[in-house]
């Protein structure tokens, strides 16, 4: 939003005010600096650039606590998941017996063939 496209400090207070919090961001209440001057615009409202900062505090914490949560469910689910893994049994291997080579069963053969005629 440009400077010219925000609400002027007066209109930023009403919606405050009535807790038009989405129209008042949409207006320019996070881009509010105090001015000299802006405790005047409303003389029933001297407050008016402290309640307006305060808004703008107020906004900023509750972001600040929306991304802390985001960032702590993240952490969890990892952890969680991590304490799975860690519970899952190891995959078990197919165990085959491993094929002699053809020179080994050769081998195997002639000691199996000369041992069945000794007996």
């Amino acid at each position: 939003m440009s400077p010219s496209d925000t609400a002027s400090p007066a209109q930023l207070l009403a919606l405050v005010l009535d807790d038009q919090w989405d129209a008042a961001l949409a207006a320019g209440l996070m881009d509010y600096v105090p001015q000299p001057g802006d405790e005047q615009l409303l003389a029933d409202h001297p407050e008016l650039p402290q309640r307006l900062r305060n808004a703008q505090q107020q906004l900023q914490r509750a972001w600040d606590a929306r991304e802390r949560y985001r960032q702590r469910e993240q952490r969890l689910a990892r952890r969680a998941a991590e304490r799975e893994a860690r519970r899952a049994p190891p995959p078990t291997p197919e165990i085959q017996k491993p094929a002699l080579p053809s020179a080994a069963a050769a081998i195997l053969a002639r000691a199996k063939a000369k041992a069945a005629g000794r007996t």
